[in-house]
């Protein structure tokens, strides 16, 4: 089985010179956890929620409102590991595993085409079970 059968096509993803402040709202208004980063068009970062949730400690300090008013671009992962729509699932699985992360963008032909996320490979893995 391969990535292209498995992933979500035609991703949410955010801009990076977008705000934080936005980012935050997208995760939060359209229930993901990952959003790819891009750069006229071009995957250059991912931002999870992970990544903003470090933010309310800034509440704190009262130092969120800088945070939020940053770039995605200051916040994201950069240079991510992306896989190709053909990449084999068990490869997926090798890289979240190694690298420690929850989704990977699915890039052909420098665009994103979709994301991978251990849910993906959970209802994959699920479906496999009950066969």
């Amino acid at each position: 089985m391969v990535v292209q059968e498995i992933m979500t096509r035609n991703p949410y993803a955010i801009e990076a010179n977008q705000s934080v402040r936005e980012a935050m709202q997208r995760l939060l208004s359209l229930d993901v956890r990952h959003l790819p980063v891009l750069d006229n068009g071009a995957v250059v970062g991912m931002l999870s929620d992970r990544d903003v949730r470090g933010i309310a400690s800034a509440t704190l300090t009262g130092e969120v409102n800088d945070q939020l008013a940053a770039a995605v671009s200051d916040l994201m992962t950069s240079d991510p590991i992306s896989v190709d729509p053909e990449a084999d699932i068990g490869e997926v699985i090798d890289l979240m595993i190694e690298n420690k992360v929850g989704a990977l963008p699915v890039v052909a032909e420098g665009r994103l085409v979709g994301i991978v996320s251990y849910v993906d490979v959970l209802r994959y893995a699920r479906a496999e079970l009950e066969e």
